[in-house]
């Protein structure tokens, strides 16, 4: 599953997003990639997330709202059961996919993580944080270059993740490159 995924993070831009994603990312993604836009980036980044939040029907936005508070709160048993209940119902729904793929990896449960993140991914290829939680789980596994090919793409869609980019530099310290 992890080439799987990896050949769908490194494919990305070659996919449009499922109809459902807000077609306001586009313009929002271009202003992350651009060094003269006038608003700050971590004021693009919350924007990206409100509308990765947001679904046409808005019931499921508010079930999604439900079982991320249900996650701060520490009742994964509940969230879980919330965002069985929303993926199931909303099927296009990449945030809530994603929503549910970070309670697994919480739960060490990384296949079924992985899974929730392809489909994430299918439904909205620019989906950073997807992208990010693929590389926290390929480092947990100790594949340090899937990780880094993921954080370098997450860098690629959004150069203003610090963390991010210092995993990025640590990792290409330690491993090597080689020029084909």
């Amino acid at each position: 599953m992890v080439n799987e995924i990896l050949k769908l993070i490194l494919k990305g831009y070659e996919r449009r997003p499922a109809p459902a994603m807000s077609w306001r990312l586009d313009a929002l993604f271009r202003a992350l990639l651009d060094p003269a836009a006038t608003e700050d980036p971590d004021d693009i980044q919350a924007m990206i997330w409100a509308l990765w939040c947001e679904h046409p029907d808005p019931e499921a936005a508010r079930s999604l709202s439900r079982a991320a508070d249900a996650m701060v709160a520490g009742r994964l048993v509940v969230a879980e059961s919330m965002l069985d209940r929303t993926v199931l119902r909303w099927p296009d729904f990449a945030e809530a996919w994603n929503k549910r793929a970070t309670l697994y990896y919480m739960q060490d449960r990384d296949q079924e993580s992985m899974s929730d993140i392809r489909t994430a991914l299918e439904l909205e290829p620019r989906h950073f944080g997807a992208i990010c939680g693929f590389g926290q789980i390929c480092m947990r596994r100790g594949d340090r270059m899937a990780a880094l090919a993921a954080f370098e793409t997450a860098l690629r869609l959004n150069p203003h993740l610090a963390n991010v980019r210092q995993m990025v530099e640590a990792l290409a310290e330690d491993l090597p490159r080689t020029v084909n």
